[in-house]
């Protein structure tokens, strides 16, 4: 098997257009040309994708718990833009090689702000 990449991230969410808004509005990130039934927002290297897991049969689910992290220059600005616009942080690390600034879409699937600041050690 050859992988090439990942193309996209689902997260489920029971209010597809209030999510969709969440997304492209608030966070600011761009919605794909070429979303049809479900929204798409590309980050560049990996797309975002909205489903309803109702819409497919699936009438049990959880939002995603592990945090998928986006990449922005700095952190705390990015945090404080946010907040500005009502969104509640659950706390923020700093590893020595990145910063991390923990919340969630409003359907409770876990996000991050982050930006390495030190190559890894060796």
């Amino acid at each position: 098997m050859d992988v090439e990449r990942a193309d996209f991230v689902s997260l489920p969410v029971r209010d597809l257009d209030g999510t969709a808004r969440f997304y492209e509005e608030t966070l600011g990130l761009r919605k794909s040309p070429a979303s049809r039934a479900w929204p798409e927002f590309e980050l560049g290297n990996v797309s975002l994708y909205l489903v309803e897991p109702a819409r497919m049969g699936v009438e049990s689910w959880q939002p995603h718990t592990a945090h998928i992290a986006l990449r922005v220059p700095d952190v705390a600005a990015a945090r404080a833009e946010l907040e500005a616009k009502g969104v509640v942080f659950e706390g923020a690390h700093d590893t020595g090689v990145c910063q991390m600034a923990f919340f969630r879409d409003p359907e409770g699937n876990a996000l991050m702000l982050h930006h390495r600041y030190a190559p890894p050690d060796e």
